[in-house]
């Protein structure tokens, strides 16, 4: 069964590792992600962005198979279903769907209206036993076309964001979405000290998960960050695997044009990245 990322979130936070979320594209991906979580005994999000939801026909579709999987799987460490920046009307959708956990993305608009439609959800998630991500300050890089430039975040902004009572709090401290450029600056510890100052117990998330340095990693949680996003890794690693198979061959020897075997080697090189990512955030063993 689905839960909320809540109680995952704060264990994190107070135990000082962090709950990884990794994003789906499709059966592969999700039974990749599932297969992971459960041979590391480890807490797992799975992560929809809007376009990968639309990519799959629709949220219902994503919550069928998700449901239809841990009815089959039974994993025993808890899973939650979340919307990864999502907008208004996505959040709604989602909510309708059936996910267990939402984030609402409303870094772009002016501080007040991000501030009112993030209490009009805080109030609807509590009522449905849901978690919800809110974001201020926009994370660099591409996100489904939403581009940003590594920004960092205001302390303040994040505390008023904070204090509407969401669940976990993404600010951007200089992280990007995607490979990072070879003049990336870093991650501003300070300002993910001084956000971390402010908003107290309130789990941080750490956006653009992927080539961010493992010390630097490292630090962020020590500062709060309970939960950290992953895509791009998956997706790099599930092409690798997918290519050699293609170059050497393979798919043309015997059956090895069935989607199953072709499949295979990308599906098992985005659960080896998965069980790496769980042991390096620390959340392997806690589930």
């Amino acid at each position: 069964m689905l839960v909320s990322a809540k109680e995952m979130l704060q264990k994190a936070k107070a135990g000082h590792y962090a709950v990884g979320q990794f994003n789906i594209n499709n059966l592969e991906w999700t039974k990749a992600a599932l297969l992971a979580a459960e041979e590391c005994k480890s807490p797992i999000i799975l992560g929809v962005s809007e376009g990968a939801g639309k990519y799959m026909t629709g949220y219902k579709t994503v919550v069928g198979m998700v449901n239809g999987m841990l009815e089959e799987m039974k994993p025993t460490v808890p899973v939650a279903l979340h919307l990864d920046h999502g907008s208004y009307e996505g959040c709604m959708k989602c909510i309708e769907a059936g996910f267990s956990s939402i984030m609402f993305d409303g870094s772009h608009y002016p501080i007040e209206e991000n501030i009112a439609k993030t209490k009009e959800l805080v109030s609807i998630c509590a009522e449905k036993g849901m978690s919800l991500e809110a974001e201020v300050g926009s994370i660099g890089g591409e996100e489904d076309g939403v581009i940003g430039a590594g920004e960092v975040a205001d302390p303040k902004e994040c505390k008023a964001i904070a204090d509407l009572g969401v669940t976990m709090l993404a600010a951007g401290i200089g992280n990007i979405h995607g490979k990072y450029p070879e003049n990336w600056a870093g991650l501003s510890f300070e300002t993910l000290d001084a956000i971390q100052a402010l908003t107290g117990d309130m789990p941080l998330v750490l956006h653009g998960g992927t080539g961010i340095p493992e010390d630097m990693i490292k630090k962020a949680i020590n500062l709060g960050v309970a939960k950290i996003n992953v895509n791009t890794e998956c997706q790099l690693s599930f092409a690798a695997a997918t290519r050699e198979y293609v170059e050497a061959g393979k798919d043309l020897q015997g059956k090895g044009f069935d989607p199953r075997k072709l499949l295979m080697p990308g599906q098992e090189a985005i659960k080896a990245t998965v069980i790496e990512k769980m042991k390096l955030f620390g959340s392997a063993g806690k589930a």
